[in-house]
């Protein structure tokens, strides 16, 4: 088995690499990344039961940059789901391997990491997928490029033998002679994938793998907006080894996936975006889900003062990287009054100013309009005491079509104590998924307070503590809860490298992205086998009833 999975992977990878193309330039791909334009439309297919499919309703996707349609996304509708369904139905609850079932295809799935890594680490194959994320989901090509760096990384991460160790049991001596307990990690079959705009390769790559790895068949949905760039990965990991029939994609609005999920019933739902739509999933699901949801990520500057320069620079990353369009951007910074006399503000706002379009360290935001980020800064600006820093007005000289916002990347000062009104905290703590940030501070005493504000917000993602007083950080990280935490004098909001856990915390729904551990927790449940072969102890007899 192990030997023909393998041959066959192997002679599908050398004839996709060996293969003379005429009409692109890459062999796993169905375009030309620089000629998607409103004359050459690229289109994007669905893949179901091993086929890719196309579909009787299109639906367009505009530029985000000058709103020319440039993308065909075959849209399955309601009707169209019942293929997507009985693919999803085949899969037996105990997954397409486990630790007692095709063994061989933790193998596999090595190898296909080590061939993708491989494909990704080549410039022609990087190149393509930052360009082609640029193009649906626009940020500097030094972002974009660090999406695929990342996921190239990951996939080196379980090359070899690190897929198989992924599902490592133990074992417990029993009670007596033959009988032992052995903890496994189980598959949970039928699972699905939902992902948002921002990241099209990262998080559904990620997610896709860890499925895979652990035994599940999975189907994906990323966002329409953004979904060629997996439909061109899914290709190579195809070209990589991939069996066609593993994984299903598809591509629909909220309500036709809604509905497929109620019919197929898949085991587990990875599903990464909004608190609303979270909270309704696992209501519809009945709790099968695991949830990477919104974050109103929070920076805390401790009483030490050093590298201005430094913290100024990391404050305008987190903030206004990606406009802004990162569930781990800094949303809120509270700085100890110690750094309200530095320059940090000043520097915060020279390197919020030289951002531009051309380069696209600025650029549209995909959720949120100009209008609708303008109307939230003003009614902020009415708490008294609060000040616009900088920013606070439209991108000008553009074409970024009005469905889109773009805005200069903004601070707003809000006083601590204002923040803390009841009648004020909604609105201060609403996540704007766009270059917007609240900035405030508070006195040595008033610690408790900035801890009461963390108490209080409902998304724990991110969150960085920027000191290396260590009893600072002893006190904040002990009374607090996000789930990805930089602490010391280089700490961050943003970064959801593969080296570590990347995910809420505080919520029993809570996913990780990236390492063994996310993996397992997310992909995998717990099945313990208790084995109790005998032998019975000489003259044994039936005991009296109990």
């Amino acid at each position: 088995m192990r030997t023909r999975a393998l041959k066959t992977a192997l002679n599908s990878f050398s004839s996709s690499f060996n293969l003379s193309r005429s009409i692109y330039s890459l062999p796993f791909a169905t375009i030309e990344v620089e000629e998607i334009s409103g004359s050459q439309p690229a289109e994007v297919r669905n893949l179901v039961q091993g086929s890719w499919t196309a579909s009787s309703n299109w639906c367009t996707i505009v530029d985000p940059l000058n709103g020319e349609p440039f993308i065909k996304v075959a849209d399955v509708d309601e009707t169209g789901i019942k293929p997507f369904v009985e693919s999803l139905s085949n899969c037996p609850k105990h997954g397409l391997h486990n630790p007692f079932k095709d063994q061989e295809r933790y193998l596999l799935f090595g190898d296909i990491s080590s061939r993708a890594a491989h494909m990704l680490s080549l410039p022609k194959v990087s190149n393509f997928f930052t360009r082609l994320i640029q193009r649906v989901a626009p940020k500097s090509y030094q972002q974009a490029l660090g999406e695929v760096y990342v996921t190239q990384k990951f996939l080196e991460n379980f090359c070899g033998d690190q897929v198989r160790f992924l599902a490592r049991s133990f074992a417990v001596p029993g009670n007596h002679l033959g009988q032992q307990s052995h903890g496994f990690r189980w598959p949970y079959g039928s699972v699905a994938i939902v992902t948002p705009f921002n990241f099209p390769l990262e998080i559904p790559l990620l997610q896709l793998m860890g499925a895979l790895y652990m035994g599940n068949k999975p189907i994906l949905k990323v966002d329409s907006k953004v979904s060629i760039v997996m439909e061109q990965m899914i290709r190579l990991l195809h070209a990589c080894g991939l069996p066609m029939e593993d994984v299903d994609f598809i591509n629909s609005d909220g309500k036709t996936m809604n509905k497929l999920l109620l019919e197929a019933n898949p085991r587990m739902t990875l599903f990464t975006g909004s608190s609303r739509v979270a909270d309704k999933l696992a209501v519809d699901l009945k709790g099968r889900i695991k949830l990477e949801d919104a974050g109103f990520d929070w920076k805390i500057l401790g009483p030490d003062v050093q590298e201005v320069d430094y913290v100024a620079w990391v404050c305008d990353q987190d903030a206004y990287a990606c406009s802004g369009q990162k569930c781990s951007a800094q949303s809120i910074i509270f700085m100890h009054e110690s750094w309200v006399t530095s320059s940090l503000i000043s520097k915060m706002k020279e390197l919020a100013e030289r951002r531009k379009l051309e380069d696209l360290t600025i650029g549209p935001v995909l959720t949120c309009t100009t209008e609708v980020m303008l109307e939230h800064m003003n009614k902020v600006l009415q708490i008294p005491g609060s000040k616009l820093l900088f920013g606070g007005e439209a991108l000008e000289n553009h074409s970024i079509p009005q469905i889109y916002g773009a805005i200069k990347p903004t601070a707003v000062y809000v006083p601590l104590d204002e923040i803390l009104k009841d009648k004020n905290y909604k609105l201060v703590t609403k996540e704007i998924f766009g270059p917007f940030q609240i900035v405030t501070d508070y006195k040595a005493d008033q610690l408790p307070m900035v801890l009461d504000a963390l108490e209080r917000m409902h998304a724990h993602l991110t969150a960085a503590v920027v000191s290396n007083d260590f009893l600072f950080l002893q006190e904040v990280l002990g009374k607090s809860v996000n789930g990805t935490t930089y602490a010391g004098l280089r700490a961050r909001t943003t970064g959801a490298p593969q080296n570590h856990w990347f995910g809420p915390a505080g919520d029993p729904r809570g996913a990780g992205i990236g390492t063994p551990e996310a993996i397992k927790l997310v992909w995998s449940c717990h099945r313990e086998i208790i084995y109790d072969i005998g032998p019975l102890p000489r003259h044994w007899e039936i005991p009296p009833s109990t």
